[in-house]
């Protein structure tokens, strides 16, 4: 009974930490630029100063979908989507660099290009801030040009250019906000070859009906679970009343 409840409680568990896995997927289905994350599971023995006669489950998260999402045409200047790999900048709040394929921006009130997610862009000099502009135009290299408020229509003026980066995939992991950063923590560098369509968004790379039905497939594994639990209680039960008669 002791091995048998210690399997199924701790394989019970990571089955409900990989069910949260799977709802925040669904979650996002709809969020820009989204990235999934994976998950599985798998049994690890337990090791100590006796016999190691037992295992236990483990859920984890070996890594993320970088396929590209869909993307939709929203004829919105502002909205962007990167062409291929790559990654924008955003500035995160201690001042560093992280990495999103949210290209749902809009210029806030004190000026500063952000996304819809509130993280502020980064272009090849740092924060990009627009002075009051009537026309927003994005290049196909990240160059952002501008018509300031009351210029003529010939008036263009160059904001800025977007930092775009094309880090290696191994050395990228999620951060709570669901930006990523660089596991060495260096900031990734500048890739001309970058290109951005401008008008068009990505969409999360979530595939809802892969993970609805991973969702019924954990659901029931956790009543399997939770039944062979109490099955093995009755069992025990059932012996100690015999036990005594």
């Amino acid at each position: 009974m002791d091995k048998l409840a210690y399997l199924v409680m701790s394989g019970a568990k990571e089955t409900m930490l990989a069910q949260a896995n799977v709802a925040n997927n669904l979650a996002n289905a709809k969020t820009t630029g989204f990235r999934a994350d994976l998950n599985r599971l798998r049994s690890m023995p337990v090791e100590g100063s006796g016999f190691n006669s037992r295992v236990f489950a483990l859920s984890e998260k070996p890594g993320y979908r970088f396929s590209e999402g869909p993307q939709v045409t929203t004829d919105n200047p502002l909205d962007i989507a990167i062409q291929g790999e790559g990654w924008f900048v955003v500035q995160t709040p201690d001042g560093k660099e992280a990495y999103t394929r949210n290209g749902n921006l809009n210029i806030s009130g004190s000026g500063m290009l952000e996304n819809s997610s509130g993280d502020i862009l980064i272009g090849d000099g740092g924060p990009i801030i627009f002075p009051p502009v009537e026309t927003v135009l994005i290049g196909v290299d990240g160059t952002i040009s501008a018509r300031p408020l009351g210029a003529p229509a010939n008036a263009i003026q160059i904001i800025g250019r977007l930092k775009l980066v094309k880090p290696e995939a191994s050395n990228l992991m999620k951060s709570a906000d669901g930006n990523f950063v660089t596991k060495d923590g260096l900031p990734a560098e500048i890739d001309a070859d970058i290109q951005v369509a401008s008008g068009v968004l990505e969409g999360s790379n979530v595939n809802a009906v892969e993970e609805l039905t991973r969702l019924i497939e954990l659901s029931r594994r956790f009543e399997v679970q939770i039944k062979m639990l109490s099955d093995a209680a009755d069992n025990d039960q059932a012996l100690d009343q015999l036990m005594r008669v």
